[in-house]
């Protein structure tokens, strides 16, 4: 049995911080000791297992490093982790810093990201790289983008992809789907400027204005571009086709009940809501926004980023597949999951790097 503390930036809705909830719920169920510290926000999402403590550091603003570094060592002094694996770019940097005054038997360092922050974050990992075991992003195409930046080189850094729980992302009846004669996108995450956001809102009014099919977007997030994003589709009379749900905990129920995922992002590490959506068979139009391709596959459609004609053309060839074309795709999509982006294949990748001399 190991002792296992994560370290992350925050505990809010984020892919990231769903994969660290079900990593520690996974080698809780393992026989490990695991504990979360979380540097800043509010706690959202937690781990199914009560027995899964999770400790404030209160790290909200550079004159809280100190304080927050020494509620850190004494975590560390009195749990005596064999193993630290810190997420996100700034308990990533935190965890390393704290490494130069006491000693850990091991740290893991995970970006979730191809674009983790400008110049001077991308000078702090190349500055603070040799204080890690091991570096490591969620993507083939996230660790390139790092490595061009300057963050890592080849040979500091590997890519272990991220896996989720297939039990809690399933499809409904396919017979259901069928019955429907309103076609539901649905696009998930936070509203922030890499979500792009403006760049679906503006795609789904170029095919709602091109298309007679009945069609409507549900968005699930929350966040501070949340005003932006409600002017931009009054704006375009979107009032009646599009709605924002907000923040919500059942997102494999409302991923099942749609038929097309939209994720229109900048940039991702390696999306996990892509992921999701395939696991529930939900077909999927997503931009090359960092990890999509990998996720993807010869599944579903690939558009450029930033440009909304070519990812309402996307979503139109989307609506014009046949019920059984796109039910073979969404079946082809869930079996590339199983494969590959399970939370149990993902939890074994990990042990080994925890368990390696």
């Amino acid at each position: 049995m190991k002792k296992i503390l994560y370290v992350i930036t925050g505990l809010g809705l984020g892919g990231a911080e769903k994969v660290v909830i079900d990593l520690a719920d996974q080698m809780n169920a393992l026989g490990h000791n695991v504990k979360i510290a979380y540097l800043t926000g509010e706690v959202i999402i937690k781990p199914s297992s009560p027995d899964i403590e999770i400790i404030a550091l209160h790290l909200n603003s550079v004159k809280d490093f100190l304080s927050a570094s020494k509620k850190y060592r004494k975590l560390v002094k009195s749990f005596r982790p064999d193993v630290v694996h810190a997420h996100m770019v700034h308990a990533n940097i935190f965890a390393r810093l704290n490494r130069t005054v006491f000693s850990i038997p091991k740290l893991i360092c995970t970006a979730h990201s191809s674009n983790e922050g400008g110049k001077v974050r991308m000078l702090a990992y190349r500055l603070t790289n040799h204080l890690s075991d091991i570096n490591t992003n969620v993507s083939q195409e996230a660790t390139q983008a790092m490595i061009n930046k300057g963050a890592f080189t080849k040979s500091s850094v590997i890519t272990v992809s991220n896996g989720i729980n297939l039990n809690r992302f399933k499809n409904k009846p396919k017979s259901i789907r069928r019955e429907k004669n309103t076609l539901n996108f649905i696009a998930v995450g936070r509203f922030t400027d890499a979500k792009a956001y403006p760049n679906l809102v503006n795609a789904f009014a170029i095919l709602k204005n091109n298309n007679n099919r009945a069609i409507n977007l549900t968005i699930v997030g929350d966040g501070e571009l949340r005003s932006q994003i409600e002017s931009l589709i009054k704006e375009l009379n979107l009032d009646k086709d599009i709605t924002l749900l907000g923040r919500r905990s059942d997102i494999p129920e409302l991923l099942s009940q749609a038929d097309i995922f939209v994720l229109a992002s900048k940039h991702e590490g390696l999306p996990t809501v892509v992921i999701e959506a395939m696991a529930c068979e939900c077909y999927v139009v997503a931009t090359d926004c960092g990890g999509s391709a990998e996720i993807l596959g010869d599944t579903g459609q690939l558009v450029p980023i930033e440009d909304s004609q070519a990812l309402a053309d996307a979503l139109q060839n989307a609506i014009a597949l046949s019920v059984e074309d796109r039910t073979q795709n969404n079946e082809k999509a869930r079996a590339r999951v199983e494969q590959l982006f399970s939370l149990e294949t993902s939890v074994q990748k990990w042990l080994a790097l925890y368990e390696a001399e």
